[in-house]
């Protein structure tokens, strides 16, 4: 349980350190958004194992907003 935190705050920090200063790496890329929403979705599990509930409401709205972002790349 604890590992697929550890992946997930990982996955969503390496998104927004590549974000801030990779130039090619930003929030129109398919790779950022695909972190963001592995990340999230991983958040996910770990606080509803934890029944931390404002964390998995917070890690949806994340994985929503990361999934509604690769649809609209993949339709450009």
């Amino acid at each position: 349980m604890i590992v697929a935190g550890i992946i997930g705050v990982i996955c969503i920090l390496i998104a927004f350190l590549l974000d801030e200063f990779d130039k090619n790496f930003n929030s129109e890329t398919i790779s950022y958004n695909l972190l963001n929403a592995f990340g999230s979705g991983l958040l996910i599990y770990y606080a509803y194992t934890l029944q931390s509930w404002p964390f998995v409401a917070l890690n949806a709205i994340w994985l929503a907003a990361a999934l509604i972002k690769l649809i609209k790349i993949c339709r450009a």
